[in-house]
């Protein structure tokens, strides 16, 4: 009798991002609570980028440059980043579906009970993104830098890391099925009981091995 095929490790579903013709979009129109569909803005440099409350559908958002954003329950749709710069980012309860965010510079990002689907990074570095509470959904991290990546309470499906680098990961409590480390370099990880449903690679496993030991309470000694 044949053995039954192993489940392999699912890739995230991106969906690809495609504007058609956008009209311009003025600074003016990126308030609280707007309503924006189609619109591209490009090379703006503001104080505070707040979009609190508001819906952004089809646009597109080049070399934007922002001391802080405030993005509290925004919701983004078929909308991409590029060369996004922000320091400090609050970004939580919001629903991010078909983002895109390409060679972006941000620094704290507080992303905590957010919904994300179809979200691709890519070439980003990123300071401190607290994802604690998120529900994630076919997200991916392509040649990025995270210093620190908080997935605390978090539950992810069909996450990837692909030639990314975390400084530190904390998966505690975390809910994962089918989150792909392999293209990953991690440095420090938090949360040893939250690899479930995670993949590694074989050199992976081996840095992982003394963590595992120290925190079941292993000693390792030669003959």
């Amino acid at each position: 009798m044949a053995k039954p095929r192993r489940a392999s490790t699912q890739a995230p579903h991106l969906d690809p991002v495609h504007h058609g013709t956008l009209r311009p979009g003025t600074p003016d129109l990126l308030v609280d609570d707007a309503d924006l569909e189609g619109l591209a803005f490009a090379d703006l440099d503001v104080p505070l980028l707040s979009l609190g409350g508001a819906s952004l559908d089809g646009c597109a958002l080049t070399g934007v440059v922002a001391a802080e954003a405030d993005w509290r329950s925004t919701q983004l749709r078929e909308t991409t980043f590029e060369r996004l710069n922000v320091p400090v980012m609050r970004a939580p309860r919001g629903v991010w579906r078909d983002v895109v965010l390409t060679g972006a510079r941000l620094g704290s990002v507080e992303a905590y009970e957010t919904a994300w689907q179809s979200v691709h990074f890519v070439g980003c570095k990123l300071s401190f993104v607290n994802l604690r509470g998120a529900e994630l959904l076919d997200v991916a991290f392509t040649d990025c830098v995270v210093e620190e990546l908080d997935l605390l309470s978090t539950s992810a499906r069909r996450v990837a890391f692909r030639g990314t680098r975390i400084g530190r990961l904390n998966l505690q409590q975390a809910r994962l099925e089918h989150v792909d480390l392999r293209g990953c370099e991690l440095e420090e990880l938090d949360g040893l009981d939250g690899l479930r449903g995670v993949t590694v690679s074989p050199a992976q496993l081996d840095l992982l091995a003394p963590l595992l030991a120290r925190d079941k309470g292993l000693k390792v000694e030669g003959d």
